[in-house]
């Protein structure tokens, strides 16, 4: 049946028409942005996993960003590190030369003290953008070391940011000290000290067998993990009592004897603390050729790394006896030291002075071999991670460009057959369009 109202033909190709110029505008917008999902519309899931990976990329770029600061940063502290380190050979060869007694220590000595002034400018001047990572004499928590973003962590409970630790290594030639005149001694019930060398000044004896006695860093023995505050002072007072060793030794019972001192810093832990005591407890008694003799030391108990045993003298110089007492004092009172801080003790002028300094140096030089090294392994693990962002941002971006980029071949096939089709569809719509207009011929 025809009908002049109602032209089923016509509306079947415009309904055609319609659905071509709607794939020919999608075909045209592929080719005009690029991507097939430009829009939520075009495809809601596919647009929201593509804006989650755009939003990484983004904040890849700020954590490469912040690699190429962190990188430089260390790469500064490694070079003075390791310029250090060829300073404190040069001391060493100073210090051999000045073995000989037919030299001239009193000029070798200046050339020392001269070095020793440069490799206080070379830390000095160690620093980028005014971090200085060769420096560690702060006592606020936390800065004994820097964190550089490395990292982005996407999981199913959201995102965290992944940081790259780098610990300050402190090169710096000050001495540590405390104020003993106004420092206020804590009692040991409530110290960052416990133990018999610490409730009460100990006295060892002359024995054929020596005695030994412990102090502890912390009120309780064990593997010293736990952290110290920054500034917290240590200090060790030693006392003659009687006979031999009277001679030459410290002899004053004022608690914060300055030649045996620890002034914690950042970071450092109970183990630490521990055994800085060790050291200048017995670098102090080095320098006593009696109480050397005899057996007195200080060392670190090998199952309790926060615990220091203290063991007396032995009767061979005589009789005698000697007392130990620790003490802590407040951040108020102290003064951090840098770890190269014996350099200003070096005096090769002397004979005892020669044979001290030897020793000194090869733990000075240690120290600086070990803060080049840690500064090497964190560069190279920057560098590492550097390059692995960007590897990783390369991925992410080729993964969204499959998920939303156009298949520019096929989006020009299918422009060329959408515009034929169109052209078509025009033609049926106009010959729909007609089909009234035969019908006049009926009534003629």
């Amino acid at each position: 049946m025809s009908s002049i109202l109602t032209n089923n033909g016509a509306m079947v190709a415009l309904q055609t028409l319609k659905s071509i110029n709607s794939d020919l505008a999608t075909t045209q917008g592929e080719i005009s942005t690029g991507k097939s999902v430009s829009s939520a519309k075009d495809n809601a899931a596919v647009w929201a996993i593509a804006k989650t990976m755009e939003a990484d990329v983004k904040g890849f770029a700020g954590i490469s960003d912040s690699l190429a600061l962190g990188q430089s940063t260390v790469s500064v502290a490694r070079s003075a590190a390791e310029t250090v380190t060829e300073l404190l050979t040069d001391i060493k060869g100073k210090i051999v030369a000045a073995q000989e007694e037919n030299v001239d220590r009193g000029k070798i000595q200046t050339d020392i003290d001269a070095l020793r002034d440069q490799i206080g400018a070379v830390v000095g001047a160690a620093q980028f953008n005014g971090l200085n990572l060769l420096s560690n004499t702060e006592t606020t928590a936390g800065s004994g070391s820097i964190n550089v973003l490395a990292s982005l962590d996407r999981s199913s409970s959201g995102v965290a940011a992944s940081d790259i630790s780098v610990a300050k290594q402190d090169l710096g030639t000050s001495a540590s000290s405390i104020n003993v005149a106004a420092a206020g001694y804590t009692a040991a019930g409530s110290d960052a000290m416990s133990g018999a060398a610490n409730t009460g000044a100990i006295a060892l004896a002359s024995n054929a067998t020596p005695v030994t006695t412990v102090a502890v860093v912390g009120q309780t023995a064990g593997t010293g993990t736990d952290s110290v505050a920054a500034g917290t002072g240590f200090t060790a007072t030693i006392t003659a009592g009687s006979g031999i060793f009277a001679t030459g030794m410290n002899t004053t019972t004022t608690a914060g004897n300055q030649e045996i001192v620890y002034v914690a810093r950042d970071g450092d832990t109970e183990a630490d603390v521990a055994q800085g005591l060790v050291d200048a407890f017995n670098s102090y008694i080095s320098e006593n050729d009696t109480a050397l003799a005899a057996g007195i030391s200080a060392s670190v108990n090998a199952t309790n790394l926060n615990q220091i045993d203290i063991t007396g003298p032995d009767d061979s110089q005589g009789t005698g006896a000697i007392s130990v007492q620790f003490q802590t004092a407040a951040t108020a009172d102290t003064t951090i030291g840098g770890r190269l801080e014996k350099l200003g003790e070096i005096d090769v002028t002397t004979q005892a002075g020669v044979d001290s300094a030897l020793n000194d140096i090869e733990d000075l030089l240690q120290t600086a071999i070990d803060s080049a090294s840690s500064f090497g392994s964190v560069q190279g693990r920057i560098e590492t991670q550097s390059s692995f962002i960007s590897s990783l941002t390369d991925s992410l971006k080729s993964g969204i460009g499959t998920l939303v980029d156009a298949d520019m071949e096929e989006a020009s096939a299918r422009l060329q057959a959408l515009q034929v089709q169109q052209q078509l569809g025009i033609q049926a719509l106009s010959i729909a369009n007609q089909a009234p207009q035969q019908l006049l011929s009926l009534f003629r």
